[in-house]
């Protein structure tokens, strides 16, 4: 595991495979961690370059006092991939790690992007007053903003290790594999409190659907009929990105929110096939 240090002070634990090709930068969700990935790291085509972090507050890495918002977050994979040199690369985010290359994009544009891979994040987490129920379906909300306010308080209060387990525990259909389920439990328990509750806050309260048509890259949306975010809305950030893709795996290849845990051959499959295809843009 390697560290870099940002430009306020966060301490990041990051992996770097080397290899030859177009890098994957891969991002996890929140409350996760970089080994959510670890069946990709070198599950993908043998020597591609796989890059991995564990986000500010995650993992590994540091847990300042400062920082958690989803454009902070952003600003620290711009440093990450400034300095390992990567001026092109293809970018992979799961949940939350999605919003990140989302307000990425926003920030700094697309043009060190190659292909990006969307995989069960929806526009928009939390259903605001001012949506219509139509904008609420598409955007994917899981929640409303009372209920945000409850879940936040619930993580940050005397109960939290039983409400994150409780949270985990919905995002799978049905009776999941228990060592991954143990294996979800135990990484989420690396983000503090006064980390992960700010963060959660700022990360549901984005809305994307402005960013979305301004992704001008080749893209892959991936959903899960068995997770906790509608597929329906995986099909609209699909029909809202120009020339996106997407395939939404069926409940018999995978249940949850977590398919490259459930079912890492099928998840690499689809994902090395979309990196692999040449496009108008280069290799």
């Amino acid at each position: 595991m390697k560290e870099l240090i940002t430009t306020d002070g966060a301490r990041l634990a990051y992996q770097d495979t080397g290899g030859e090709g177009v890098p994957l930068v891969m991002l996890h969700g929140w409350g996760q961690t970089q080994a959510m990935f670890r069946h990709q790291v070198e599950g993908l085509a043998p020597g591609r370059r796989v890059v991995t972090v564990d986000l500010r507050g995650h993992g590994k890495s540091g847990k300042p006092r400062h920082g958690y918002r989803i454009a902070r977050l952003s600003r620290d994979v711009l440093e990450l991939v400034d300095h390992l040199g990567l001026d092109r690369f293809d970018a992979l985010g799961w949940s939350m790690g999605v919003s990140v290359w989302w307000s990425f994009v926003d920030q700094y544009g697309t043009g060190r992007i190659r292909r990006f891979v969307a995989v069960d994040q929806p526009a928009a987490v939390a259903a605001v007053p001012w949506m219509t129920e139509g904008e609420q379906r598409d955007s994917g909300a899981i929640f409303d903003v009372s209920g945000l306010l409850y879940l936040g308080a619930a993580l940050a209060g005397a109960e939290g290790d039983t409400v994150r387990a409780d949270f985990v525990r919905g995002m799978f259909s049905g009776e999941p594999d228990p060592d991954v389920l143990a294996f979800v439990t135990e990484e989420i328990r690396s983000t503090p409190a006064y980390a992960g509750v700010p963060l959660l806050f700022d990360h549901c309260a984005q809305d994307w659907r402005d960013v979305l048509p301004r992704i001008d890259v080749p893209t892959l949306v991936i959903g899960c009929e068995g997770s906790h975010v509608h597929p329906d809305s995986q099909r609209f950030v699909a029909r809202r990105i120009p020339g996106a893709r997407l395939h939404v795996f069926a409940p018999d290849v995978a249940s949850s929110h977590f398919p490259f845990l459930e079912n890492p051959s099928a998840f690499n499959a689809v994902v090395e096939k979309f990196l692999a295809e040449e496009t108008a843009i280069g290799a």
